[in-house]
């Protein structure tokens, strides 16, 4: 079963650190409050450095944010990490019956319905900001 990116997820994580604890922030600091590979961390950070939302300090490492957390949407993020291609949230089997009424349109049916739902979360992602979690993790 394909699923969104745990990237997203990672990014939220590394970025909900940075806001909070932005001196201590290096790639093994993350990696290990992630526990996964400080590689799989770079790769993220760089993601979110490409997208404006991050810059690292060159030598002693670290990261710090490049907007407020209440300027930064999940939107933002789930964009910044390519967590689906875009788009295509869900995926469309290929290859349907064109003999069958049901092969023949299931593709167009369902197109119509996943942008809505895409749209949905997307919507929805935009109305989350970083700062809004962070305030959570802090209670």
């Amino acid at each position: 079963m394909k699923q969104i990116s745990t990237r997203f997820s990672m990014a939220v994580h590394a970025l909900s650190l940075i806001a909070m604890m932005p001196n201590e922030c290096t790639g093994d600091f993350i990696a290990a409050s992630v526990n996964t590979n400080p590689v799989v961390i770079r790769r993220i950070m760089g993601m979110l450095k490409m997208a404006g939302l991050v810059d690292v300090y060159a030598g002693v490492g670290g990261a710090y944010l490049l907007k407020k957390p209440e300027d930064i949407s999940l939107l933002d993020v789930y964009r910044a990490v390519s967590a689906a291609e875009a788009d295509r949230l869900f995926g469309i089997h290929e290859n349907s019956n064109i003999k069958c009424s049901v092969g023949r349109s299931i593709e167009t049916v369902l197109q119509i319905e996943f942008r809505t739902a895409q749209a949905a979360m997307e919507k929805h992602l935009s109305g989350v900001t970083l700062g809004q979690l962070v305030c959570r993790f802090q209670e």
